[in-house]
């Protein structure tokens, strides 16, 4: 449901009464403190992001170095790094009717973005731990990556309560955006900092500030953003019903989506191996790809408060034209195909979760995020495998195969059905 101009407040059965709201903020209080409007709001949260993902894209940068210091081996490497994306997806699916069952959609958003601020520069300690340096930060990698679990769902479901009152495409749009910024600067930062010492715990050290401002920031919105309540009229078991059944269709179209989007891993590792781009270039071109990716959420998002869930088709055909291109021989086809990729993972981070929001009632998006979350990372495992299993035998084929899975989520895409705002 979309709101109206005023951005509503909702409070618990107590509230009447003058007792604490389901948040644990007393109502007088919270009348008393200004509020955010939904722009402020979603500004906000645009600033935590960058803040955040300054902390971990820039400890992602250089977590493999770091943990090769620590005296890991390849295999290593891979399943700490591996074992922690799959906890960031998978255990969303506990996380996200955790939040709608308790309404604790802040205190799970904190807690999770906690987790980030306290792992990432705790990892500049390891090097000094000895022996037990490569235990420790195999443990706060993965713990890093429980947070983003935690949060994420509830996260976008407090977003998603502020765009609903400007368009939320738009308001996931110009979040995505700030998002990208922070990704940018993170990494740029670290790889400064890391030429300067000749080492890396500085690096991770320094990361403790911006996570510190996105701690702040999040409390001081916290007292001036409620998030939903649950409605006094609202079963108990509301939280355990099944999702819409057109909610479970954009999700395999999403999934067909992002099994056939080749990885930027494989992109730069083609990049570096053809020799046409050197490997100090490869960073520059992600920064690139990560500007696509900001152009094209805000474009998307424009457009999906314009003309609903159709401006979604192009998302399979921008992924469908990325591995031809970013896996040619050309240099410049190669730069074109990753910019069309940054575009894609841009419309999948900003517009897609827009689309999540408008198919399933507002007392269950927690639960639908994580759900989602859950069905993307599976499907994510299985395109990774798949293509890089046909690289090395066909890129030609590789490139076809691919294209083919664009078209399956094309099709599953109009069998979602109509735009859920129409």
């Amino acid at each position: 449901m979309r709101w109206g101009k005023r951005l509503p407040v909702h409070y618990g059965r107590d509230d009447v009464r003058g007792r604490n709201s389901p948040g644990g903020v007393h109502v007088t209080e919270q009348l008393a403190r200004p509020r955010l409007t939904p722009w402020r709001a979603i500004a906000a949260f645009g600033v935590v992001s960058l803040a955040a993902d300054m902390v971990y894209e820039g400890a992602r940068s250089i977590t493999g170095p770091l943990l090769a210091t620590l005296g890991a081996s390849a295999l290593a490497v891979g399943l700490i790094t591996g074992t922690g994306e799959a906890a960031a997806l998978l255990l969303r699916l506990v996380s996200g009717p955790l939040a709608d069952r308790t309404a604790r959609y802040w205190a799970l958003t904190i807690t999770g973005y906690g987790l980030t601020a306290v792992c990432v520069p705790l990892l500049a300690l390891t090097p000094a731990l000895g022996a037990a340096g490569l235990a420790v930060a195999a443990a706060l990698i993965v713990t890093e990556r429980i947070g983003k679990a935690i949060r994420s769902p509830a996260k976008s479901t407090l977003l998603a309560e502020a765009a609903g009152a400007v368009g939320r495409g738009r308001g996931f749009a110009v979040h995505k955006a700030l998002d990208q910024i922070g990704a940018f600067a993170g990494p740029l930062l670290v790889a400064a900092l890391v030429a300067l010492a000749g080492t890396v715990w500085p690096a991770l050290a320094v990361l403790a500030v911006p996570g510190a401002v996105a701690m702040v920031l999040l409390v001081w919105m916290r007292r001036r953003f409620p998030g939903p309540a649950p409605r006094p009229d609202a079963p108990v078991s509301a939280a355990a019903g099944p999702l819409p059944r057109r909610f479970y269709w954009f999700a395999a179209a999403a999934a067909a989506s992002t099994a056939g989007l080749v990885t930027f891993g494989l992109i730069s590792y083609h990049a570096s191996r053809t020799g046409g781009i050197p490997l100090a270039a490869v960073p520059v071109l992600y920064a690139g790809a990560m500007a696509a990716g900001a152009v094209a959420a805000l474009a998307s998002g424009y457009l999906y408060d314009r003309w609903g869930a159709r401006v979604l088709y192009a998302l399979p055909v921008l992924a469908a034209g990325t591995p031809a291109l970013a896996l040619s021989g050309s240099v410049t086809a190669i730069v074109a195909g990753t910019l069309l990729w940054g575009a894609a993972v841009g419309v999948q981070d900003s517009t897609v979760k827009a689309l999540v929001a408008d198919l399933v009632p507002g007392s269950r998006r927690a639960t639908a995020y994580g759900v989602f979350a859950a069905i993307q990372g599976v499907a994510a495992i299985a395109g990774g495998a798949l293509a890089g299993g046909l690289y090395d035998y066909s890129i030609t084929l590789l490139a076809v195969v691919l294209a083919g899975t664009q078209v399956i989520a094309l099709l599953l895409l109009v069998m979602t059905g109509p735009d859920p705002a129409q």
